[in-house]
């Protein structure tokens, strides 16, 4: 085992009491020197017992000292005052030292006006000792121009250039605000932040990742197919058209069937511009229609386009929130950075001061509950008690969701066996009105039940909830699936199924949306009104966090759903999140309170994504492939009428391709040999999973490289608590080294005989 190394420290001795000012560490003749240099001076010397001090002859070299203080050296703990040597060493460290004096005041004047200045700004010293600074190096040219004034010879002249550089500095600054301000709902969520917390601060900004996707995806359809299509209207369909009644606000067909709003409105034909013929006559030249637009293989893979970029955005999103979430650092101390590190002081208005106080205060809390939370501790019989209690919630809320699943799966095949008619329009709400009913009724059982837990951590407690209601909806939305592409199309043979299905997820969406208003308008602002006047309470509810949640992912996997039966379904899901968002928020001011027990979601985003991310959009990808490749389209409608499977419109494309002439003859090269075979999608999966382990090996490296300079860091303040500890006993053993010389030397002038 290695023997620890001994250093041996010499600190002169002066005959003078220190009564001087504290040293600074700017008097570079006196505490220059190197704390390494003074650690391989006085290493030399190895007390055999102990750690003594020795003397050296004045002059001989090193910085003049004085007597050090009688006090005691403090521990990390401690707050006692240093000794003034122990002062003057530590100022002698290399992290506390500068150059020279006088070799920074030359090296600044050298320098020009702007660039000393700029130089001297950025130094941490005090604003007298940087004025003196500035007036050793200015030349005498310089400070004659001072006296002159800040304008010289004509101040008109700089008075309005500095009006003119305040005028733009203000101006960038408005600029500046105003980009901000184009943010959505950038104070709206200050001011939710500051008032209730993170917790429900991630509902917010996750409705508003959801308004981003949904934007982000109806652009393409937009482009490529509703706009085109509007722009070159297909034969309008025999017989009248249904009046508009206003009924179809809530089925969503009557006279919305024939519209850009459903899939078969959408042509089977190519779109073209109308051919021209030259002012002289004769014919059109075969090069001006050679490649027209196709709807069919628009429609298949501006679709397929719109989910590609969905699919790259939610990884990047998850895998983004993964490193702000999870990212490496200690949690010691982060009370301490929150206090004094967090506030802004470039904040000057009042209101921008109080939100910013709102928000550090409520941070400051969520940080001390969590820090409460895991200083608690539990018997062995209270765990026992509390696993079997959850158990048996588990249990209740899993019977729950089977029962809503059996009453989706038989109300389904009832609407099957008894078909409504074209004059029972509004019979079709029947099955959606159900599955909302049961949607909205679950939840509430659920926070029944999960009263029964007594979960100590809220976080725990919303991940529970959310687990459970995205399993019923995760199940309620299968069920639908198998009952639209199983048991529907077959049922639909003479009809347009696709239309029947995009018409059923446009009522799901908007009775979901009716149903979120009424448990708004019941479930907060009618509780809350019953808690104060007849229960004379003065607590309002909280706001339900996984509840909403899942709403918000529900609404969206029927977006996702129905993008295929529904070109304009993303529009409408942005026109209701911004509904949501406006009517969320003005209940939860009005109505709601923040959490009783604060909580930090620092990972709460991420889990939202997460779950966006697999079971959501996975699941709806799944389920518009396999109506892809697998299920027949309707003959009666649509862009893929007459084909076996909406997939057969790529090998059409190609057909037409080949045939067009040589000109193109390279895409359907591209279309064999990238799209048809399999090898490339082998490829570039091999690629990404190499790209993802790479990316996961870089980041344990970085973890582990992080760890080690953390230790290093730790070691390094060890290492300086012990050296001063170590210095400081050595002061001790001189003073009263010297209190018992000057008792000896008093003892023998008293008692002349002692000679």
């Amino acid at each position: 085992m290695a023997q620890p190394l001994n250093f041996v420290l010499n600190v002169p001795e002066t005959p003078e009491e220190h009564s001087s000012q504290e040293p600074s560490p700017y008097d570079e003749n006196e505490v220059h020197d190197s704390f390494h240099q003074l650690i391989q001076e006085q290493s030399q010397w190895v007390a055999e017992e102990g750690l003594e001090l020795q003397q050296r002859e004045p002059g001989a070299g090193g910085p003049k000292t004085s007597g050090c203080g009688q006090h005691a050296l403090p521990g990390p703990e401690d707050a006692l005052a240093h000794s003034a040597a122990t002062l003057r060493v530590l100022a002698s460290m290399p992290s506390r030292t500068i150059e020279k004096r006088f070799l920074l005041v030359k090296e600044l004047e050298g320098l020009p006006v702007a660039q000393r200045n700029h130089m001297l700004r950025g130094m941490p010293l005090g604003l007298a000792e940087k004025r003196c600074l500035r007036e050793e190096t200015q030349t005498p040219k310089e400070k004659q121009r001072g006296r002159q004034g800040p304008h010289g010879l004509f101040p008109c002249c700089g008075r309005l250039r500095d009006a003119c550089v305040l005028a733009l500095h203000n101006l960038g600054l408005g600029l500046l605000g105003g980009l901000h301000a184009l943010r959505p709902w950038h104070y709206a969520l200050k001011q939710i932040g500051g008032q209730f917390g993170s917790s429900v601060l991630s509902y917010f900004l996750f409705l508003k990742t959801l308004l981003a996707f949904n934007a982000l995806l109806l652009l393409p359809l937009l482009a490529f197919i509703v706009g085109v299509q509007a722009a070159f209207p297909p034969p309008a369909p025999p017989g009248s058209v249904p009046s508009f009644t206003g009924l179809e606000l809530l089925t969503g067909g009557g006279r919305f069937t024939h519209t850009v709003l459903y899939y078969g409105y959408y042509s089977n034909s190519t779109v073209s511009q109308p051919c021209v013929p030259p002012s002289g006559g004769g014919q059109c030249s075969r090069e001006a229609d050679s490649l027209p637009y196709s709807m069919p293989l628009a429609y298949l893979f501006t679709v397929g386009l719109a989910f590609f970029i969905t699919c790259i955005t939610l990884v990047y999103s998850m895998s983004h929130s993964f490193g702000e979430s999870y990212r490496v650092g200690s949690t010691s101390g982060v009370h301490a950075v929150t206090v004094f590190c967090s506030w802004d002081h470039k904040v000057t208005q009042r209101r921008a001061s109080r939100l910013q106080h709102d928000n550090i205060r409520t941070h400051l809390k969520e940080l001390l509950a969590e820090w409460q939370r895991r200083r608690g501790s539990q018997s062995a019989c209270g765990r026992l008690r509390r696993v079997a209690v959850r158990g048996l919630v588990w249990l209740l809320s899993l019977g729950t969701t089977l029962g809503c699943t059996v009453a989706v799966y038989a109300f389904s095949e009832l609407m099957i066996k008894s078909p409504v008619s074209v004059e029972q329009e509004g019979a079709l709400l029947a099955l959606p009105v159900v599955v909302c009913l049961l949607n909205l009724g679950a939840p509430y059982l659920f926070r029944c039940l999960a009263a029964l837990e007594r979960h100590d951590s809220p976080v725990l407690e919303v991940y529970v909830a959310v687990c459970r209601n995205l399993i019923l909806k995760m199940v309620i939305l299968g069920i639908l699936c198998y009952h639209w592409l199983g048991r529907r199309v077959g049922t639909l043979k003479d009809q347009c199924w696709e239309n029947f299905v995009g018409q059923e997820l446009y009522r799901l969406m908007v009775l979901d949306f009716i149903f979120v208003l009424l448990d708004t308008l019941f479930g907060e602002l009618v509780w809350r009104l019953i808690s104060e006047k007849q229960l004379k309470r003065r607590e309002k509810p909280e706001f339900d966090i996984a509840g909403n949640v899942l709403e918000l992912i529900y609404g969206q996997t029927l977006t996702w759903l129905g993008v295929l039966f529904s070109p304009l379904l993303p529009a409408i899901q942005i026109v209701k999140l911004l509904l949501i968002f406006y009517v969320k928020k003005t209940s939860l001011r009005a109505n709601c309170q923040a959490p009783r027990r604060p909580w930090l979601a620092s990972h709460m985003s991420t889990v939202f994504i997460s779950l966006l991310c697999f079971p959501s959009f996975l699941g709806a990808a799944v389920f518009l492939c396999f109506a892809v490749w697998r299920v027949k389209p309707s003959s009666t409608c649509g862009p893929f009428r007459s084909l076996n499977s909406m997939y057969e419109a790529g090998k059409v494309w190609v057909r037409h391709l080949e045939e067009a002439g040589p000109r193109v003859s390279w895409l359907p090269w591209v279309h064999r040999y990238l799209v048809e075979n399999t090898f490339p999608v082998y490829l570039v999966s091999a690629l990404l999973l190499a790209v993802i382990y790479l990316h996961i090996q870089v980041v344990k490296g970085q973890r582990r490289v992080i760890c080690l300079l953390k230790e290093q860091i730790s070691n390094e303040g060890e290492d300086k608590v012990f050296l001063i500890n170590k210095l400081h006993s050595v002061y001790e053993r001189k003073e009263r080294s010297r209190a018992g010389r000057t008792q000896e030397a008093e003892r023998l002038t008293d008692d002349p005989d002692a000679w």
